[in-house]
C-alpha cells in the first residue's frame, strides 16, 4: 500500500545567485547510477582437444544503462561461433576471464548468483516437474512458502500464456511452450539481468515471431536489463533497444547501433519502412565491416 501522502511543506527561499551543491545534483539525476552492466577489457580463452589455446573473447568492453522502471533489452549479433555466449556466460559467472572486469550495478560478478538468471537454447525443464513446480524450482532453493511460490509462479505461467498448462510435464508441451516455462521460471527468481543465449534458435518461423512478441510483452512488464544473443538481422532489430554488432572469433565489439523506437512493435512493424532503414543499415554496416557467416536476414 503507498505511503500517505505528507502535508505539504513551504519551500525556504533561495538566494537567486546561490546554485545547488552539486552533490545534491548528481543524486537527483539518474545519470548518478552506476551502469547496469559495465564490461570492461575482456579477454577469455579455452584449450581445445588439441591442447591448443584458442582465443575466443578480445578486449571487449560496453555498457548498459540503468534504467529503472523501463530497463534495456541488448542485442549480440554475430556469425555462430564467434564468442557471443562466450560473453554472456562471463555475466552469468559460469566461466573465468582470463582478464578484465564484469561489474553489475557496480558490484564485480564473482561466480554465479541470483541476480542473473540464463535462458538457454535448449530445453531445460525437468521432465518429472509439472510446468509449476518446474516454475517454482528457484523458489523452493529459496526456502520460500509454498503458498508465495504458487503464486508468484502462477502469475508467471499467466502472463507466458500457459494458464491452462500449469499441470503438465514437459513432454506434453511444444517446443515453445517448453520456452515459455523457461522463461517464467527464470523470471520467477527477479534477476536484475536476464541472459538470453539464442532461446528461439531451434523453433519454426511462426512460433519464434510469437515468442519474439512474447518476450517484448512479459519483460517490459518485470523491468528487466536483458542481453540476448542472435544471428538473425530481423529478431535484433525488433527486440532490441541497442545491438553490439560482434566480430568473428575473437569476439570484439566492433559497433553499437541503438535501434529507433518504434511506435508498436507488433509483427507488422517488421514491414514497415523505419524497420527496413534500420534493418539495411546493419546490413551496410556488417558488410562493411567484413563480418561474414551465418548471419540470417528475414526472420
Amino acid at each position: 500500500m503507498p505511503d500517505a501522502p505528507l502535508p505539504a511543506v513551504p519551500a525556504a527561499p533561495v538566494a537567486p545567485d546561490v546554485a545547488a551543491p552539486p552533490a545534491a545534483v548528481a543524486a537527483s539525476s539518474p545519470s548518478a547510477l552506476p551502469p547496469k552492466l559495465q564490461i570492461d577489457n575482456l579477454f577469455m580463452s579455452y584449450t581445445d582437444r588439441r591442447g591448443k589455446t584458442v582465443q575466443a573473447v578480445e578486449d571487449v568492453s560496453l555498457s548498459l544503462a540503468n534504467k529503472p522502471g523501463t530497463g534495456e533489452l541488448a542485442v549480440f549479433l554475430g556469425p555462430s561461433g564467434c564468442g557471443k555466449s562466450t560473453i554472456l556466460k562471463a555475466v552469468a559467472g559460469l566461466l573465468p576471464v582470463d582478464s578484465g572486469s564484469v561489474l553489475l550495478d557496480g558490484q564485480p560478478v564473482q561466480g554465479t548468483g541470483r541476480d542473473r538468471g540464463m535462458v538457454f537454447q535448449s530445453y531445460t525443464s525437468f521432465a518429472w516437474r509439472t510446468v509449476q513446480a518446474n516454475v517454482e524450482y528457484g523458489l523452493e532453493l529459496q526456502g520460500l512458502p509454498k503458498a508465495e511460490r504458487s503464486k508468484r509462479s502462477l502469475e508467471l505461467i499467466n502472463q507466458v500464456g500457459l494458464k491452462d498448462f500449469a499441470q503438465a510435464y514437459p513432454k506434453q508441451l511444444s517446443g515453445g511452450m517448453k520456452q515459455r516455462v523457461a522463461i517464467a521460471r527464470t523470471l520467477a527468481n527477479q534477476p536484475k539481468v536476464i541472459l538470453m543465449d539464442e532461446p528461439f534458435g531451434a523453433l519454426d518461423p511462426q512460433t519464434r515471431w510469437g515468442m519474439q512478441t512474447l518476450i517484448l510483452d512479459v519483460l517490459r512488464k518485470q523491468d528487466n536489463t536483458v542481453l540476448f544473443v542472435t544471428h538473425d538481422v530481423a529478431e535484433a532489430v525488433y527486440l532490441a533497444d541497442v545491438i553490439f554488432i560482434l566480430s568473428h572469433r575473437p569476439a570484439k565489439v566492433l559497433r553499437r547501433i541503438d535501434v529507433p523506437y518504434f511506435q508498436s512493435r507488433d509483427i507488422a512493424v517488421k514491414q514497415s519502412a523505419e524497420f527496413k532503414r534500420v534493418e539495411n543499415e546493419i546490413l551496410d554496416q556488417l558488410h562493411t565491416l567484413h563480418v561474414q557467416g551465418n548471419i540470417r536476414v528475414g526472420l
